[in-house]
């Protein structure tokens, strides 16, 4: 049975099929999807950096153009172009925007149609339909190249001074993350929460530890997108 993930060969070898708009399909979970991009907690790269990150939520605009968010660190500034994969063949897209405390918000090349879902890694996935406010008890969950991690919110509004300076505003939780995660989603069921940030946190999937996010309503509202 084919990956989920099938969509990266299928966008390498298939490129005229998804501008045309056809629907291709790759079975997750024994149900066929549209395999129109990438979901959240996809890997993604960029030549601004050297390592893998993580997509955090599709997103659309009032005309119906496609985009997703991430942290800065992977989306880096504007105009950088973000790949489906670590060898750079594959443009997603190109960031168009970023902001405080850590996003970036990148649009998506012409032919992706990419579905409002995270990937569960285990052949199914998390339909995404809002976004809310975290709140502090919050049973959450992180997906990203580990699996999908399990937690809670432990605090909301939260102010962390890094060797970078000070970030306000961020979500803090006990679950896990490695450094291959960042700009990864969280989310609660069908609720988009919050983006993975690492200009903060500590420990990784192996020892445990806390992560950051922040929070996607704010950008989302911003820059006038809605997850679906």
């Amino acid at each position: 049975m084919r990956r989920a993930r099938s969509w990266l060969r299928t966008v390498a070898l298939g490129v005229t099929a998804l501008l045309a708009g056809a629907l291709l399909a790759a079975p997750s979970g024994g149900d066929a999807l549209a395999a129109g991009g990438p979901r959240g907690g996809d890997p993604i790269y960029s030549r601004f950096n050297t390592y893998r990150c993580a997509l955090a939520f599709n997103a659309r605009d009032s005309a119906g153009a496609y985009y997703f968010l991430t942290s800065v660190r992977c989306g880096g500034g504007a105009g950088t172009v973000i790949y489906g994969n670590s060898s750079h063949t594959t443009v997603l897209g190109t960031t168009v925007a970023t902001g405080t405390p850590d996003y970036a918000i990148v649009k998506y090349a012409a032919g992706f149609a990419p579905p409002g879902m995270v990937d569960l890694y285990n052949g199914s996935n998390q339909d995404i339909t809002t976004a809310a406010t975290a709140y502090v008890g919050e049973p959450v969950k992180r997906s990203g190249t580990t699996g999908v991690h399990s937690g809670s919110v432990t605090g909301v509004n939260v102010t962390v001074a890094t060797a970078e300076g000070t970030i306000t505003g961020l979500i803090r939780t006990n679950v896990c993350a490695d450094s291959t995660e960042s700009g990864g989603p969280l989310f609660d069921g069908a609720k988009a929460l919050g983006i993975l940030t690492d200009r903060a946190g500590a420990g990784n999937c192996s020892t445990g530890g806390s992560t950051f996010y922040q929070p996607v309503t704010g950008p989302l509202a911003a820059y006038g997108l809605t997850v679906y």
